[in-house]
């Protein structure tokens, strides 16, 4: 694989890049994903958007107060010199972040781009040992850390504090001493700007390599065609920043269209809710659980406001597809996307949305549905689905690149089946496919039929061993407020599931839980569910 010259002063990054013969087949179909060669990917999201609309229009907003792009300009500018004036950061060194979503968490970003260094954004609920795999992989040269978070933080790591109670050595004060211009730095746009680690449902997480340009990608392609953003929205959100979901969602997306973004550190879904209606949130970025806990609380009619609604992180259940466009009046932005493609890369918008469907191949990508051979299935039929674009799987110097890339394609370990019109129906991972009886059971379709019960607030299914049978299936399930376990609901639940889909899919066996065990960026661990 050819790279270009890169302005990385530390090669840690570029050393470790896999070989050329493993990458996948990049694409770069789309005039709009033609970048120079020289591309600092702050720069083209702060200082040319800065430039085309001017610095007063609302940038980074909280529920206190609001950031213009000229202010986030000046920030971002000042953090770059402390980084490098200050720190002794080079370009290619590695600065961790640990933040919940804030102003100061988003300028910080852009401040490590703008110095050409490498961002490790790390999600705020990791503990001290899972943040150790993370330093130990990324070897960060220096932290820059909220002042609620520092106790977690590894030993020997340097650190600079931001927040209100932070010293005269905090991150504040030292911007202070420093200009609000600075001189960005010139990376490559194959210049890796982004180690993001996989969420991590099971093993050791992996930490995928993004380049600058990639960013863009993923604005020009999924945002431009799909979310379809305009200066004057205001987007608002759930994933945290260190989640790439959130990552595009609320903050590469809004600042490439020249719109705001309003930053919530945590919420639940009915302060989401209210959040966007006392706000006037026109683009929402959550996970379907969020969705559907909104419309189950009857808040539904608080997200009237919304112009364009994004579901990803898991499959979005047809039936709360279709309670949010009878509620809202419009439909959700479903849409399948992962860490190593770094976003969404199958969705559709408007009237292209289709409940129980993921959508098409969003412009800019290509997609198919492969035997276990590598070659392509009939339509109709079930497959693992691969797919290439401008972004793909680079591992940091890890041996399961091999189990992502195949052939050039990016295996994204999902079954799917891909329908004669052009539209993706999601299937199930392709490791949550239960095998009982010889008959092929996927577990998501047996969540949804349990999640059509009015006493199912939540559910999992997984595979469990079973001498005669091999696996049955085994439902773990959180009943609503009020709702008692006992075997009356059990057999409640087997008969719902036998009226609404085939009876050998029924759960064989039920567990009741008070919560289902989710890892830090909100994703069900099954893995968990399948050692109980």
């Amino acid at each position: 694989m050819r790279l270009t010259p890169s302005a990385h002063t530390d090669s840690f990054c570029r050393d470790r890049l896999p070989p050329g013969e493993q990458w996948p087949r990049l694409v770069f179909d789309l005039p709009e994903l033609r970048y120079p060669d020289r591309l600092n990917a702050a720069t083209a999201l702060l200082d040319d958007t800065v430039a085309r609309l001017g610095p007063e229009r609302p940038c980074l907003r909280s529920p206190h107060e609001t950031w213009s792009y000229g202010d986030v300009l000046a920030r971002a500018n000042r953090i770059a010199h402390v980084l490098t004036a200050e720190l002794g950061v080079v370009p290619g060194n590695r600065v961790l972040l640990r933040g919940t979503n804030t102003p100061w968490l988003a300028a910080c970003w852009l401040g490590v781009l703008k110095a050409g260094a490498v961002a490790v954004t790390t999600m705020p609920m990791l503990r001290r040992g899972e943040l150790a795999k993370i330093t130990d992989r990324a070897r960060p040269t220096v932290a820059l850390c909220d002042e609620h978070l520092l106790d977690e933080l590894p030993p020997g790591l340097p650190v600079v504090s931001y927040g209100a109670a932070s010293n005269h050595t905090g991150l504040a004060e030292r911007c202070a001493r420093h200009p609000v211009t600075f001189a960005d730095v010139p990376t490559a746009a194959d210049d890796v700007a982004l180690l993001a680690f996989t969420s991590g449902t099971t093993g050791t997480p992996k930490a995928t390599m993004h380049f600058h340009r990639d960013l863009l990608a993923i604005a020009d392609t999924f945002s431009r065609h799909v979310v379809r953003p305009t200066p004057d929205d205001l987007f608002c959100g759930t994933p945290p920043l260190a989640f790439t979901f959130g990552l595009g969602g609320l903050l590469v997306f809004p600042l490439r269209a020249g719109a705001s973004v309003l930053l919530v550190e945590r919420a639940t879904p009915k302060e989401l809710a209210s959040i966007v209606a006392e706000h006037g949130v026109t683009v929402l970025f959550t996970a379907p659980t969020a969705y559907r806990a909104i419309l189950g609380s009857g808040d539904g009619p608080l997200l009237a406001g919304i112009r364009r609604a994004v579901s990803a992180g898991e499959a979005l259940p047809a039936a709360v597809a279709e309670q949010y466009r009878d509620t809202v009046g419009s439909p959700l932005i479903d849409g399948i996307g992962s860490t190593e493609m770094l976003h969404v890369f199958i969705s559709a918008a408007g009237d292209d949305a289709r409940p129980g469907r993921t959508g098409k191949v969003v412009p800019g990508f290509r997609a198919a549905v492969l035997d276990l051979d590598g070659h392509p299935v009939p339509d109709g039929r079930p497959g693992l689905l691969a797919v290439q674009g401008p972004t793909g799987c680079r591992y940091l110097d890890d041996p399961r690149q091999t189990d992502y890339v195949r052939d050039g394609w990016n295996i994204t370990g999902d079954t799917y089946v891909r329908e004669p019109d052009g539209y993706f129906r999601f299937v199930a991972r392709s490791d949550d496919m239960i095998v009982s009886s010889g008959y092929n059971i996927a577990a998501p379709e047996v969540e949804e039929v349990l999640l059509t019960h009015p006493d199912v607030e939540e559910c999992a299914v997984v595979g469990t061993p079973d001498p005669d049978r091999g696996a049955v299936v085994t439902a773990f399930v959180v009943l609503r407020p009020g709702v008692a376990p006992g075997p009356d609901v059990v057999r409640a639940l087997q008969e719902h599931a036998k009226a609404a889909a085939a009876p050998y899919k029924y759960p064989r066996r039920v567990r009741f839980l008070d919560a289902l065990p989710r890892n830090a960026s909100g994703k069900l661990q099954r893995y968990l569910l399948r050692e109980r």
